[in-house]
């Protein structure tokens, strides 16, 4: 199968974490077909906020607004396989636990639940309340996969371009694609 990706940026603070995460899916190019971002109006003031700057509209990427259910993966014989979340706020992922399928967000992790496909949620918060970690494991045990956005530091990361990229690899490692990236061991 082709991947089909659907790169979701809800309102959670760390805008690096999905503009690292585009632009290393957009040099991986030959890994999918399709890729398509949809964006929160949070997600584009914090993108403004913290990284000074407006670039996210000229990626060369599919953009659909959050109540667009005409978009292709409000449906499941889009066949797209991949979801990210990245960053995930508690909100994004209060909904997509409970199945509250109110927009193209929920419902393309709803879809992508019920199809067995991928869904990665990179979850940008701390500390977690217990009302978190009980949407984390509903999340998990519907099949999706908790990334929180906590990076490592084996490779000696010296920028905070490299801390953030090693949590976009390890995303791009659980959504099943080929990178090439520190390997522990190596």
């Amino acid at each position: 199968m082709t991947n089909k990706i659907l790169i979701v940026v809800s309102g959670a603070s760390g805008a690096i974490y999905p503009k690292l995460l585009i632009d290393k899916l957009l040099r991986i190019n030959d890994q999918w077909e399709e890729l398509s971002v949809v964006m929160s109006t949070n997600a584009k003031e914090i993108w403004r906020s913290e990284l000074g700057n407006e670039d996210y509209k000229d990626l060369p990427v599919k953009f659909y607004e959050k109540n667009d259910f005409n978009a292709p993966f409000a449906s499941g014989s889009a066949k797209y396989n991949i979801m990210i979340v990245s960053p995930c706020s508690m909100g994004t992922l209060a909904r997509i636990a409970s199945g509250i399928s109110n927009d193209l967000v929920t419902r393309a992790a709803d879809v992508i639940l019920k199809e067995r496909r991928r869904l990665v949620l990179m979850l940008r918060e701390t500390p977690y309340s217990l009302i978190h970690i009980k949407n984390m494991e509903a999340v998990t045990v519907a099949g999706g996969i908790i990334c929180p956005a906590t990076p490592s530091f084996y490779s000696k990361p010296a920028t905070i371009e490299e801390v953030a990229m090693t949590v976009v690899d390890r995303l791009i490692d659980l959504a099943g694609l080929n990178i090439s990236t520190f390997r522990w061991g190596n």
